[in-house]
């Protein structure tokens, strides 16, 4: 009798979804959770053999397709219009409208896709945020990276195939997030693209400017500062073979400098869902999406103070073993300041839900016609109102960054 009953209940979720309009190409291979709400998946979505949809967040968008080249499993995710999963695993990600995702995917939490972001066959993303336009080839792991620049799909930003972030040290950490463009002027998707050849990596943390070209086939473990360059690294020259520990750390000024910016850039993001986007969320789908930004992005400045308290622990070991080590005197700076530090951080994080707006940005943003459209109003702002709102958004990124004083 509960076998029977069971299946009763798949069947009936079946037939609600098809009722809601919902086209199931083979109703009997696809798994709907009981706790998810059918409300939240709107009319007009295609769902492929052999998908499984799971948890009370869960939220599609009309027109979305998923699974047309591989069964596609979603946890909690929200969609938002026409977008397509063509397989593979993706739990508390959220992917605005146009998404592309490539099949064999996987997304792991902390994953925030914007407008018209996509990615090719066999990609691995876990606490990362794609602005619009933003492309990826196939073969990547691109995790604990924010990546913008670039003003349309004809002209974007782009990660090439078999293309890896580096977020694990020897030091067996992973306060390692790496900044390709920025918060408080990729937002205003007028910034020129940046460019990372394939079949290469980036050590994190690292940060890119805008206009960089990273030439194919290459290793890069340094910032790239200045917009607008071509960068090919010389060959890493000389063996080395020597003792090693890899409890004992080097100086790690710059790392913590990089993720304190990395915190800046998120809390502004933060604001500008709280305070800009908001005003564009009107139907059903986009007030998830929206939602679902809110929850990422809290989940990566969790994940941020998280990786700096393993580094501070980290530290303090290195300390112990090794008190007159090269760079000793950049981690009793950090070790000590680190609380002081993380107080400051919390503070932020946690009054981040009554953050208001600029003089100039309160009377940008009253001027918002009641039905414009994100993308289209963001690039038809004028200079002037586009460099209020970055100086807006740069004061909470270097308040953050004053911290390392």
């Amino acid at each position: 009798m509960g076998c029977m009953a069971k299946q009763l209940d798949h069947a009936q979720q079946i037939a609600a979804l098809q009722e809601r309009g919902i086209r199931l190409l083979a109703p009997e291979t696809i798994f709907v959770g009981p706790e998810v709400d059918l409300h939240r998946l709107a009319p007009g979505v295609e769902i492929h053999p052999g998908c499984r949809l799971h948890g009370s967040e869960l939220a599609i968008g009309p027109g979305c397709v998923l699974g047309e080249e591989g069964p596609a499993t979603l946890r909690d995710c929200q969609l938002g219009a026409r977008v397509r999963i063509r397989g593979g695993f993706f739990d508390r990600a959220t992917l605005l409208d146009h998404v592309d995702a490539g099949s064999c995917a996987h997304v792991r939490p902390g994953t925030l896709l914007e407008e018209h972001a996509s990615f090719g066959h066999g990609v691995g993303l876990k606490q990362t945020v794609l602005f619009p336009y933003v492309a990826m080839g196939s073969l990547i792991n691109f995790c604990d990276c924010l990546m913008s620049g670039g003003t349309s799909e004809a002209n974007h930003s782009e990660v090439g195939s078999s293309y890896v972030h580096f977020n694990y040290t020897p030091h067996q950490d992973k306060a390692t997030p790496s900044l390709v463009g920025d918060v408080p002027y990729g937002v205003r998707l007028d910034q020129p693209p940046i460019f990372l050849g394939g079949q290469g990596g980036l050590v994190g943390p690292c940060r890119i400017a805008y206009g960089s070209v990273l030439a194919a086939g290459q290793i890069c473990r340094h910032d790239i500062l200045t917009p607008g360059h071509l960068v090919r690294e010389a060959t890493a020259g000389g063996e080395i073979d020597r003792p090693y520990d890899s409890r004992i750390m080097g100086g790690i000024s710059r790392r913590v400098t990089s993720n304190l910016l990395y915190i800046g850039n998120l809390l502004a993001l933060d604001a500008w869902w709280r305070v800009v986007r908001v005003r564009f969320a009107r139907e059903p789908w986009q007030q998830h999406g929206h939602a679902g930004a809110l929850l990422r992005l809290s989940e990566m400045l969790d994940e941020r103070i998280k990786r700096l308290d393993q580094l501070s622990a980290k530290a303090t070991l290195s300390l112990q073993l090794a008190p007159d080590s090269p760079g000793c005197r950049q981690q009793q700076a950090f070790v000590a300041g680190w609380p002081m530090m993380r107080e400051a951080l919390c503070a932020k994080t946690a009054a981040r839900n009554t953050i208001q707006p600029s003089a100039p940005v309160a009377g940008i943003l009253q001027a918002i016609a009641p039905d414009a459209a994100y993308l289209t109003w963001v690039q038809s702002l004028a200079p002037a109102d586009k460099q209020h709102l970055t100086n807006w958004l740069q004061a909470m990124v270097d308040a953050c960054g004053a911290l390392c004083a």
